[in-house]
């Protein structure tokens, strides 16, 4: 697997930067270790009000919003729909540990992810390699072989 965090259609040079909001510290510390080592900048946030304070910072910079869906006070789907009305387009992976069907689905037309808990660095990497590289390079790639 070759992740590539630098691919950006408006700028090939930016990093690709990882909004992390998860509650539980070991959690968010391991999954912002597994980004960092991957390439990725990561701004980690342990809330909903801390994310919304990180994001109203630098909105444009923000490629991913990786959410916990259980967060004290707000759910990651309701940060979602707060982040998502200052920016309509902003990709958004929710992750959870419990077994709800409702949440357990891929919606690309919304740019709304799902990804469950435990998870794997493989796992974790690929879903995002899937969700960032646009896909006329995947495309590319694949018929390059």
């Amino acid at each position: 697997m070759t992740l590539q965090p630098n691919l950006h259609t408006n700028d090939q040079s930016r990093k690709r930067t990882i909004l992390l909001v998860e509650d539980e510290p070991f959690v968010r510390e391991a999954t912002a270790s597994i980004l960092e080592r991957a390439g990725f900048g990561v701004l980690p946030a342990e809330d909903a009000r801390e994310a919304m304070k990180i994001y109203e910072h630098c909105p444009r910079g923000i490629d991913l919003v990786m959410t916990d869906m259980v967060l004290p006070g707000r759910t990651g789907q309701q940060l979602g729909q707060d982040l998502r009305k200052h920016s309509p387009e902003l990709v958004i992976l929710v992750t959870s540990g419990y077994g709800n069907p409702a949440y357990e689905m891929d919606e690309p037309e919304s740019r709304t992810y799902f990804l469950a808990k435990p998870y794997s660095r493989r796992t974790l990497l690929e879903k995002i390699e899937k969700i960032l590289v646009p896909a006329p390079l995947v495309r590319a790639a694949t018929q390059a072989s």
